[in-house]
């Protein structure tokens, strides 16, 4: 098994580009499902989870074609044969369930398997069946499938959802633009992957209003067309490579980076005192001391502060000036890489949702293991800046969500390999 070794080295210099977003990709991927004209998605990202969608999609029958060395891709689902999707694919990966939608609305029927993913909490598919009920199907949950059946098709409805879920707001997004009538989604994920979605879906020919907001709607119509969209940045994946001068110091250019997709987290490393500046290329990240300040987190939905990037940020904090408190409101059991962290000499005290930091002058390398994707990416950003080496198992969790790694950090003057196991 695989295994990457990192070096502490100093400070960074350079530029990273930012590939397309992994989790907007994995939403516009089933909307080929929707309709028999082909969709072409270029700046995709080159993950292991993109070919966990695409095996998945091959299985009933879609046609995927990577193009372009993977960053373009072209779908077709024309002669789709199969309305299953299969526990062996399904349970890889949460997204799976985003084929749920597109299947019932087209055909009427699906039969979807509970899906698996990332050890990080509960996750519930729930809300996206309680609003696919609200349009009229019938869910029965028996074998570790989701059955679900429309036989009058679905049809136009009004719903809330109980709690902010960027996966349902997206399923049933996809699900409404071939209902009978108007859907109105009410406490609907705002995050930049819906936007994305949306755009993607009216350039299909949907009839889609108010995405970005707390409240979506969406007008049926009979079919849809065949689109090119490009996808969206990776926010989660730009976020990352911003702390890595912020952890390391020195000044990184994040290429294609946008102030309007990190926000609130650019404002967050602005209290650490570290500078982000908007350029003509990206984003520019710079650490000009030698210790960043503490800072408190509390993970919110878009456009607060991201729970993808909390790991990360734990990290930054373990050699930050002061004690910083971490409040995890998204995910039950999301500290999973505090144990870890402190087998490199940091000092964490962890109390249900909530994690104590009080930042040490230095890290040490030691030998760490990846428990889930961004868990993975804090302990390669600890090894940054730590003394000596790091060497991280279980990488297949990183490549799952992050394109080419070791090559950003080796350009910016990093110490970083990949070591075949």
């Amino acid at each position: 098994m695989d295994s990457i070794v990192v070096t502490g080295n100093g400070p960074l210099q350079g530029e990273i580009p930012v590939a397309g977003a992994k989790n907007a990709c994995l939403a516009l991927m089933p909307a080929t499902l929707l309709s028999d004209a082909p969709l072409t998605l270029t700046n995709a990202p080159r993950l292991s989870d993109i070919r966990t969608m695409t095996a998945l999609l091959e299985s009933l029958g879609a046609e995927v074609a990577a193009l372009q060395g993977g960053q373009v891709l072209a779908l077709s689902s024309h002669a789709l044969d199969s309305q299953r999707a299969d526990y062996d694919i399904v349970r890889k990966m949460r997204a799976s369930i985003l084929v749920l939608g597109p299947l019932l609305a087209r055909y009427g029927h699906a039969e979807v398997s509970l899906p698996g993913g990332c050890a990080i909490g509960a996750r519930p598919v729930d809300l996206h069946l309680r609003a696919l009920e609200a349009m009229g199907a019938e869910m029965d949950l028996r074998d570790g499938y989701v059955h679900a059946r429309a036989p009058g098709g679905l049809r136009g409805a009004i719903f809330e959802f109980p709690l902010v879920s960027v996966g349902a707001t997206e399923n049933v997004l996809m699900a409404a633009t071939l209902a009978r009538g108007t859907t109105v989604l009410k406490n609907a994920a705002r995050e930049p992957e819906i936007v994305d979605l949306a755009q993607c879906l009216r350039r299909m020919g949907a009839q889609i209003e108010g995405e970005g907001t707390s409240t979506i709607t969406i007008d049926g119509v009979d079919t849809l067309g065949g689109a090119t969209h490009p996808v969206v940045a990776d926010r989660i994946e730009l976020g990352t490579f911003m702390l890595a001068p912020a952890i390391a110091g020195g000044s990184v250019e994040c290429l294609g980076g946008r102030m309007d997709l990190v926000q609130s987290f650019a404002d967050k490393l602005a209290e650490t005192g570290v500078e982000v500046v908007q350029t003509e290329r990206g984003l520019r990240v710079t650490r000009t001391g030698d210790r960043v300040r503490a800072a408190n987190v509390v993970t919110e939905p878009f456009p607060g502060f991201p729970t993808d990037l909390q790991a990360q940020f734990m990290a930054l904090m373990c050699t930050a000036d002061g004690t910083a408190v971490l409040e995890e409101r998204i995910f039950e059991n999301r500290f999973m890489h505090a144990p870890e962290l402190t087998r490199m000499g940091a000092r964490i005290e962890v109390h249900g949702g909530t994690a104590k930091v009080t930042g040490v002058a230095r890290l040490r390398g030691a030998p760490v293991m990846a428990t889930d994707l961004r868990a993975s990416v804090s302990l390669i950003l600890a090894g940054l800046a730590a003394e000596g080496e790091t060497v991280l198992s279980r990488v297949y969790h990183l490549d799952r969500g992050y394109e080419r790694i070791e090559e950003k950090l080796r350009g910016c003057g990093a110490r970083i390999e990949r070591v075949k196991g």
